[in-house]
């Protein structure tokens, strides 16, 4: 038992020390020096059974500081079971913190883990954003075919990461009444709602204006996705998805297509944001660019 309580403990001193020394990388040196301490706690465990995490919490709260307590020792063995199976070269070059990880150790699915790691590496997340998507439950609202395809790591499209459904945040307590209303709100906070969508939006234009014959008409917000190389169209409902709104959309993508979208450019998409879905409609519905997406409002 001396053995591996030693070698812990030596661990962990270095580890205070090279805190203080190597500011720019003690980070990763935290989460290498935990993995290694993780391991020791688990053979340790097998060896002399889980009150062992008892036993040496409370010599290294006395030894080398309180924060060293029994919850903590837990949750770096948990870290190594859940990564031991990784080569430790790849795990090194994750630039996640110790905090990061701290978030992620209490979801119980390894896709999801997986899917908050790559997410937060992409879009070089802080731990703060980190809990906040972890607690907006933004994997669950993923499409299940999203999820297989990450899972069996096959290729993604623009339209697999649109949330379902698309969280709006109402801190000033609107009444929506309106698509108007919608929009202004979404206008108001356009960076979370780009968020939601996914990577790569871009804010082109709201009330974009197109002329179809003598007649003008708007598209409610107008985006581009620069990973996908394509427009996007929005439509917002306050109601139940309707087979018209489909058609009004198709029209609009058609437009873009035809007078905006340069030939080096993929094909606009299109989502109707509605108050409620209609799977009958979509099911029906014979262009799969569009898409059709709830909102939430929190």
């Amino acid at each position: 038992m001396d053995k591996y309580y030693n070698n812990i403990k030596n661990l962990l001193i270095e580890n205070e020390i090279y805190n203080k020394i190597k500011d720019f990388s003690k980070e990763k040196n935290k989460v290498k020096t935990y993995y290694e301490i993780g391991e020791r706690l688990y053979k340790a465990g097998s060896k002399y059974g889980d009150s062992i995490i008892e036993q040496y919490s409370k010599k290294l709260m006395i030894e080398i500081g309180k924060k060293y307590n029994a919850r903590t020792l837990r949750r770096i063995r948990q870290f190594y079971i859940l990564f031991q199976n990784q080569k430790w070269s790849t795990l090194s070059t994750i630039s996640l913190t110790w905090s990061h990880y701290s978030e992620l150790l209490p979801i119980k699915n390894t896709n999801k883990i997986n899917y908050y790691i790559d997410i937060t590496l992409k879009q070089n997340l802080g731990v703060r954003q980190l809990r906040e998507r972890i607690k907006n439950k933004e994997y669950e609202r993923l499409d299940k075919r999203t999820k297989k395809k990450l899972m069996l790591k096959e290729e993604t499209n623009v339209s697999d990461f649109i949330k379902n459904p698309i969280i709006l945040k109402n801190s000033l307590n609107y009444e929506i009444v309106s698509e108007k209303t919608l929009q202004i709100l979404i206008l108001e906070d356009i960076s979370s709602f780009l968020k939601e969508l996914g990577e790569g939006f871009c804010f082109i234009d709201n009330e974009y204006r197109i002329k179809l014959g003598n007649i003008y008409n708007y598209i409610d917000i107008l985006l581009y996705n620069i990973n996908f190389n394509c427009y996007v169209v929005i439509e917002l409902k306050i109601t139940e998805l309707k087979k018209e709104h489909i058609g009004q959309i198709q029209v609009y993508m058609n437009y873009i297509d035809k007078n905006i979208k340069k030939i080096s450019q993929s094909k606009t998409i299109g989502i109707v944001i509605c108050k409620k879905n209609n799977k009958y409609v979509i099911d029906y519905c014979s262009d799969s660019r569009i898409l059709s997406k709830e909102y939430l409002l929190v």
